[in-house]
């Protein structure tokens, strides 16, 4: 990291400088600041426009539990030091009350105006006024040809079918949601008595999706989150059955990002988004 262009872009001294390692491309550093603050900075050696879109999803959910961006630029990310602490069932259902109040806050379209990012691939964020198609072609398509060298052609043109059959399997028509879109549990910090979104792919989606990453590899007390979540903002009939299809999206991500280990947890959640149709 550069501690002087922290130092500038902050206004104020580093008094101490904590290395946590790296996450894709970036550099994880705690920093306690001469003025007292302790700040977590994610850092870039190179230009990407990653931070610019964090830093934009970061504010656009600020109805929501996120942090304050406490300042950014093409390569650093500057946020408040948030201490961790265990989740605990009260908090966890507090977060699901949190999440449904910003999903009713609501989108203009679906997609977003900033170029979006989910880790370090490129996030289409362009606008549409309809989910279904909007999903398959930004959503499913792109990551699709990503992943295809790990697929083969049967598994490539299952997806496919799932695209093809979209608008039978995506549900009841919703409005675009405030959703955080990439809430998987590594992206839920539980501190202060409360549970915070961080490392958003931030987007006017569907509310689903959140729920579905957030199944995708468990969250602690998930039970807890999805009763309090349903109490706030009941879902619609059948969104059980629709998990695997918002989790293509992402496990698709996880093949293009880390190669064949993900392919069987695509394939099998194109044949359960095809089956729920059934």
């Amino acid at each position: 990291m550069d501690r002087a262009r922290l130092e500038q872009l902050l206004g104020v001294p580093a008094a101490e400088v904590t290395g946590l390692g790296t996450s894709h491309a970036w550099s994880l550093w705690r920093v306690v600041l001469a003025d007292g603050r302790e700040v977590f900075v994610k850092a870039a050696d190179e230009r990407s426009g990653v931070f610019a879109a964090e830093a934009a999803g970061l504010r656009w959910l600020a109805d929501g539990p996120v942090p304050e961006v406490v300042a950014a630029d093409d390569r650093l990310l500057v946020l408040p030091w948030l201490p961790s602490e265990p989740p605990s069932p009260g908090v966890a259902e507090r977060f699901g009350r949190e999440l449904a109040a910003l999903h009713t806050v609501g989108a203009p379209s679906f997609g977003a105006s900033w170029p979006g990012f989910i880790a370090r691939l490129p996030l289409d964020n362009t606008p549409a006024d309809r989910w279904p198609h909007w999903y398959a072609e930004r959503r499913i398509a792109p990551y699709l040809r990503l992943a295809a060298p790990y697929l083969d052609p049967a598994e490539t043109r299952l997806v496919e079918r799932v695209m093809a059959e979209i608008e039978t399997l995506a549900g009841p028509a919703e409005p675009p949601a405030r959703i955080h879109g990439d809430l998987w549990s590594g992206n839920v910090l539980w501190s202060a008595g409360r549970a915070w979104l961080v490392d958003p792919a931030a987007h006017g989606g569907h509310r689903e999706t959140d729920l579905a990453m957030l199944n995708l590899f468990g969250a602690p007390h998930m039970t807890r989150i999805l009763a309090s979540y349903q109490e706030a903002s009941p879902l619609s009939p059948g969104w059980r059955a629709r998990i695997p299809l918002h989790q293509l999206h992402p496990l698709l991500v996880h093949v293009a990002l880390f190669g064949s280990s993900y392919r069987g947890a695509v394939v099998e959640a194109a044949r359960a988004a095809l089956r729920a149709s059934g």
